[in-house]
């Protein structure tokens, strides 16, 4: 894997982001994403095998319906807070949080949860091992500043 495609990836993930906060807002937001469906995205579940193509408009459109649905009925709560957007206008990178491993993911922690879902324009790459390389690669990267 190219280490600056792998990079660009984690960057987009740990850059800026907007929460979803209730669900009106979700339902807006799920309106404008779908009127850009057409424009190549990414559909990553987080702990499988990242894919290597962008998804078609007809399989986004259903995956947000039924990520929609799933999140209304597992997320037994009056405000939605979950899903996270780097724009609300013009996303490209999408973080949806499962509800059923939370965590903390809405405060703080030394390791918060990975989304369970992530929508992009952007290839993704196997987000644990970016994220977390083995500890060899650890050790290595600690010997340089000693």
């Amino acid at each position: 894997m190219d280490t600056s495609v792998e990079q660009n990836y984690v960057d987009a993930y740990r850059g800026n982001s907007t929460s979803l906060l209730r669900w009106h807002h979700l339902d807006e937001f799920w309106d404008i994403l779908k009127q850009q469906a057409a424009n190549d995205w990414y559909i990553y579940a987080v702990g499988e095998v990242p894919p290597e193509s962008s998804t078609s408009e007809t399989h986004l459109l259903k995956f947000i319906d039924e990520i929609d649905v799933l999140l209304h009925k597992e997320h037994d709560e009056d405000y939605c807070g979950i899903v996270y957007t780097d724009n609300k206008e013009s996303p490209s990178f999408i973080k949806i949080f499962d509800p059923n491993n939370l965590g903390v993911s809405c405060g703080f922690s030394e390791n918060p949860p990975l989304p369970g879902w992530i929508l992009s324009k952007i290839k993704p790459v196997e987000l644990e091992a970016a994220l977390n390389p083995p500890n060899n690669r650890r050790h290595w990267w600690n010997k340089i500043f000693d």
